[in-house]
């Protein structure tokens, strides 16, 4: 059966906004007061009502993700809270499939008088979902509301115990019960708990598994070690391709193929085996004609035509294949079930030319990915992928060794390095000289000055050097001075990119999206790749702004790079 707990809130928006906000946090929340941590971090509000508690963390420097699944309670409390340290969005318990698009790891989560919302067969997901957005020696808060529940609201009885036990199945340990308070409304029939649970780890047996695959499991090729990479650079790199599905996500078999065909070009340009016998099922003639094009060329929003677009057609098809057969069946767990099931789709029709978007890459099959693993490389692709790089350089050496080869590791090493594209702005500059032989102003967005022909930056929102990342949603006009000088190699804080956003969008809109119709696809599949953005509906501008905020977020999460407080002294938040 299905319970309708978020209506109420909705239809009844205002009163318990009042209602929230006639109670101050600390005369609340003061069981859970001892355990905050001192310095600010980034916490997830789930249920985050009037903003009361969100305002709160934020008014002391933490950086807040609100989720609040009552369309006029949310649109209320933004309109009351607006800090740019609070980003709201709509989600709710147990899937928070829309946290979880932003793959962003929380010090700190805070469910206040929600528990008692979810029915009891649906708190086992619940939980699970919560354990996976924390942080190694993050924190959860629960307030527990026992007693009678109003006639306009589906509740259900909650328990210390049970969320204490719900916990320790996965991977949380109990830190503090209270005993129960009475209620600061006055209702003498109410009363209320608080309950911490923390994470002493990883909270699963990822990491323990990966570290099998990668040293342990027997390889009679590195397929195993590059079906693996495959998945860790677009957890990386385009985690939104991802859909849940159950324990798992699923992946598009075309991208991963597509990173497959990436990643051998280089290794078999220099002759390096990857087999102990040298032969490759998918280095067939489709995959040779791709010989004059670049690695970093191949990625979404891409196109190609004429015998090449035929070449990679055919070439996707038979890296599927292989993946599909060879890694994605023998690379198994304890049990010998697959890590990674595979199922291969069909080869996609259509003439020479390609244009490389996600519908596309969906029909050549799937691959599932345990919710635990994905999460893990999402979050610890640092740490993995060099283990990952190390092992495939020691299988290829020994491969070389049979065939009395001398090849160093250094030779391996520069094959095996992941090619980007050059810090390349051309194809922006020539928007630009376009729009300005038009006519068309062109202001610098993080200051609001006019910009001049030969005296315009392209600058990258997010620091090229934290990541390297040439989307054109990435690419912004700006001043030199700005560019050069003061933000440089800095994320813009939160305030900043708030102040620049008409300017933002703006430019997207002139600039990209009244463009041809291949910028058009290449800005649009771009966004979808690397951005959080629902992959279920239509997006707009404000869609994809909100989702570079949160892309900022997890990259400053990352990286710890220093901020750029923006022109105004108003940003320096």
């Amino acid at each position: 059966m299905s319970w309708d707990t978020v209506t109420p809130y909705h239809r009844g928006f205002r009163e318990f906004a009042e209602a929230y906000d006639a109670f101050g946090f600390e005369d609340v929340h003061a069981g859970a007061l001892p355990f905050l941590s001192p310095s600010p971090g980034l916490v997830l509000d789930v249920g985050a009502g009037s903003g009361r508690d969100a305002a709160w963390f934020a008014a002391r420097g933490w950086q807040v993700v609100a989720a609040e699944p009552a369309t006029a309670l949310r649109e209320e409390a933004a309109r009351r809270r607006p800090s740019p340290l609070i980003r709201w969005l709509d989600d709710r318990l147990p899937a928070l499939a829309n946290v979880h698009r932003l793959g962003l790891g929380f010090d700190l989560i805070w469910l206040s008088g929600v528990w008692m919302h979810i029915p009891p067969e649906d708190r086992p997901r619940a939980m699970r979902k919560l354990a996976t957005l924390l942080k190694p020696g993050g924190r959860m808060m629960l307030t527990l509301r026992h007693g009678p529940a109003p006639p306009d609201r589906p509740m259900w009885p909650v328990d210390a115990h049970e969320v204490e036990r719900l916990g320790i199945d996965h991977g949380l340990a109990l830190r503090v019960a209270t005993d129960r308070q009475e209620d600061r409304g006055g209702r003498t029939d109410i009363r209320w708990q608080t309950v911490i649970l923390d994470l002493p780890d990883d909270g699963g047996a990822a990491l323990p598994l990966l570290r099998g695959v990668i040293l342990r499991q027997e390889k009679s090729a590195t397929y195993k070690l590059a079906l693996l990479r495959c998945i860790a650079r677009i957890a990386d790199a385009s985690p939104n391709v991802a859909r849940e599905i159950g324990e798992d996500v699923e992946l598009p078999l075309g991208l991963i193929a597509l990173y497959w065909i990436r990643m051998f070009k280089p290794l078999i340009a220099r002759g390096l085996p990857q087999t102990p016998d040298g032969r490759m099922g998918f280095v067939k003639d489709a995959f040779r004609a791709l010989a004059p094009v670049a690695p970093f060329d191949l990625r979404p929003g891409a196109s190609f035509a004429g015998p090449t677009g035929t070449a990679l057609r055919r070439a996707l098809a038979d890296a599927a294949h292989v993946i599909s057969d060879m890694p994605a069946t023998h690379l198994t767990f304890a049990n010998n079930q697959p890590v990674f099931p595979t199922s291969y789709g069909r080869i996609p029709r259509g003439d020479a030319a390609i244009d490389i978007g996600l519908d596309l890459l969906w029909e050549y099959g799937t691959t599932r990915v345990p919710l635990a693993v994905w999460q893990a490389l999402r979050r610890m692709s640092a740490w993995i992928e060099p283990m990952l790089v190390a092992e495939w350089v020691r299988l290829i050496r020994g491969y070389t060794t049979r065939d009395n080869r001398i090849v160093t590791a250094d030779e391996i090493m520069a094959a095996l390095t992941w090619s980007e594209p050059d810090r390349d702005t051309g194809l922006v500059r020539d928007l630009v000289r376009q729009r300005l032989d038009r006519g068309d102003t062109i202001a610098c967005v993080w200051s609001g000055r006019v910009l001049r022909q030969g005296a315009i930056d392209i600058d990258h929102c997010l620091p090229w050097s934290a990541w390297p990342c040439g989307d054109l949603w990435n690419l912004l006009p700006s001043t030199p001075t700005i560019n050069q000088h003061e933000k440089r190699e800095r994320i813009v804080t939160a305030g900043a990119l708030a102040e620049a956003r008409p300017r933002i969008i703006d430019w997207w809109q002139e600039t990209y999206l009244s463009a041809t119709p291949a910028i058009r696809l290449r800005f649009a599949e771009e966004a979808r790749t690397t951005l959080p953005l629902a992959l279920d509906r239509p997006h707009d501008v404000d869609d994809l702004f909100a989702a570079l905020d949160f892309r900022r977020l997890r990259l400053l999460q990352d990286t710890q790079a220093p901020e750029w407080p923006g022109t105004s002294q108003a940003n320096r938040l």
